[in-house]
């Protein structure tokens, strides 16, 4: 029996695994994740403290709330004062300047001329001077005097001509340039508080407030 030569077998390749290897994968892949995630963190991070950081226009510095509108204060030029004692004021053709004003009178004029008030009589000095270009009637019964309460009190003509006679109030006609002294005279409650005096050209003309309130 013929026997044939035995043949050698094929070399087998023998793949060894290294233990570990899938866990080092895996350990490097989640570290540059990790990374990663660093990275991108820190980059959002610096933005959001730039936006942060940034104030609006018109915020507190402490609250973070807009600011509050300030106040006008007293005094300022978009306030003016209202005229006064002393300033000179225009209605018309006429220029005014109150010089004075006296209160708490009970009564006016001497012997027979003497009127009597029902509350008081308040006078109001003042110097009126024509600044038109023809002659003008002034008259006390076109002034009216106002009160804390915005009530208005007509001058008392007749008690003025009986028992003023210093004064040029009652229906006298100015040519233009000249000015006359005169006393406004008013029957006014005891308990009054004033305000102001308006000035008036005639009847029918606007007329300019002169504050008397102290």
């Amino acid at each position: 029996m013929h026997t044939s030569p035995q043949q050698p077998p094929y070399p087998q390749t023998i793949v060894v695994q290294k233990k570990g290897g899938g866990c080092l994968k895996a350990l490097l892949i989640g570290g540059a994740v990790l990374v990663g995630l660093i990275v991108l963190g820190t980059l959002l991070g610096g933005g959001g403290k730039d936006d942060t950081s940034a104030k609006p226009a018109g915020s507190s510095e402490h609250t973070g709330q807009a600011a509050k509108p300030k106040k006008p204060r007293t005094g300022d030029p978009e306030q003016p004062q209202a005229p006064g004692l002393g300033d000179v004021v225009k209605d018309g053709k006429f220029a005014f300047k109150v010089t004075k004003v006296d209160k708490g009178l009970s009564q006016v004029g001497e012997s027979f001329t003497v009127s009597k008030a029902q509350g008081q009589y308040i006078l109001v000095h003042l110097t009126v001077k024509n600044i038109g270009d023809e002659a003008q009637l002034f008259s006390d019964s076109a002034q009216k005097l106002v009160d804390a309460r915005g009530r208005t009190f007509d001058a008392d003509s007749g008690a003025a001509a009986i028992g003023l006679k210093d004064s040029n109030a009652f229906l006298n006609n100015i040519n233009p340039g000249n000015s006359v002294k005169g006393i406004l005279l008013f029957d006014v409650p005891k308990n009054l508080t004033l305000r102001s005096v308006e000035l008036h050209d005639s009847i029918f003309s606007g007329g300019v407030t002169v504050s008397l309130a102290r």
